[in-house]
């Protein structure tokens, strides 16, 4: 405000001299010559902060460069950027420059930062591996649908080949066998039950042989859609499920109860002579019993209830026995599935609800 008065001062000396005839007093200005004045001051005050502005920028240039050209220098082996020494896992973990830059470009990471030194760029690629290592770990509690389902996607064009020699073999050897030969005996199951063993082993091994090619045949497009990959997780989660069964199967063990084996000898009977209507029906008997659950208090007193007395061996629920033989036999009604479907029944009234 001073420099403007000054300026005002000096302008009105200037203007003052004789005024002519009929003319304005000199020591009076005008508005537009008062704003006009302090529009100068402005602009000379805005010239002289940018020529400021331009000298300050001039003298941090030199300055900026030189502190970039000492942050590139590499720094000792010994300790990190900072000065600090490097810890004790960083000095253990040795590796040559050319593998670390070939893993860390096998992860899509820049093989190194802005201002990185050589061990730091170790330390980082180590760092990204313990994550790795970590998510992995947590990976491993998921549900054994979702890793029959990675296996399917992982192992689904590896297998293509060998299951087009298996097939061939297998037509040579079973001679074109179907879920309709060699039908199991049910009289068996009373006269010599030991046979029966090797009869439902191999039924259902050459069921599950031929479902697993029917997936392998089916049209690429389909194999690839979400459905289709979850029919082929079925396949493989129900081949492992069966596992434990083919076992005592094997080993003809006396874990299986009877009743238990001769519901699966009448579900592969009827699976045989396509009566999937009654094979469902003794898989439901092996499932969940065939009467009713008596419901409330059963047993009061020292006295048994008669209720009681009708619940035989072959009327338990085996399927909630354990989680081992839940999941075989629930299996085993998903091979019944897949029979109807390849092999469907003349009669319509035999097809499964």
């Amino acid at each position: 405000m001073d420099a403007l008065m000054a300026e005002i001062a000096l302008k009105r000396k200037a203007l003052d001299v004789p005024a002519p005839d009929g003319a304005r007093p000199t020591k009076y200005m005008r508005r537009g010559e008062i704003e006009r004045l302090k529009e100068e001051q402005e602009r000379r005050e805005k010239e002289q902060k940018e020529e400021q502005r331009r000298l300050e920028r001039e003298r941090e240039e030199p300055q900026a460069s030189s502190s970039r050209t000492s942050t590139k220098s590499p720094h000792p082996e010994g300790g990190s950027s900072n000065g600090s020494p490097a810890p004790d896992s960083v000095q253990s973990f040795n590796m040559s420059n050319e593998e670390t830059i070939r893993r860390l470009r096998a992860k899509g990471q820049p093989i190194r930062l802005f201002g990185e030194t050589d061990k730091e760029r170790r330390l980082r690629l180590r760092a990204l591996e313990l994550i790795e290592e970590k998510d992995h770990e947590r990976q491993g509690g998921q549900n054994d649908f979702k890793k029959a389902l990675e296996d399917v996607e992982n192992i689904e064009r590896q297998m293509k080949d060998r299951h087009e020699s298996d097939r061939d073999r297998s037509k040579k050897k079973d001679g074109e066998a179907s879920l309709g030969s060699e039908i199991l005996d049910l009289n068996l199951v009373k006269t010599d039950p030991d046979k029966l063993y090797p009869i439902i082993y191999y039924a259902l091994k050459r069921a599950l042989k031929e479902w697993e090619q029917w997936m392998d045949e089916r049209p690429e497009h389909v194999k690839h859609t979400t459905q289709g990959k979850n029919a082929a997780a079925t396949q493989r989660q129900s081949a492992d499920n069966l596992k434990p069964l083919f076992k005592l199967l094997r080993a003809r063990a006396s874990n299986l109860p009877a009743d238990m084996l001769a519901r699966i000898a009448e579900i592969v009977h009827y699976m045989q002579r396509r009566q999937y209507q009654r094979a469902n029906d003794s898989y439901l008997r092996l499932s969940i019993g065939n009467a009713p659950w008596p419901i409330g208090v059963t047993m009061v007193g020292i006295h048994e209830r008669s209720a009681r007395e009708k619940i035989s061996a072959d009327q338990v629920a085996h399927v909630l026995n354990d989680e081992v033989s839940r999941k075989y036999i629930q299996s085993l009604k998903r091979i019944l599935t897949f029979a109807q479907t390849k092999y469907p029944p003349e009669d319509a009234t035999q097809l499964m609800g």
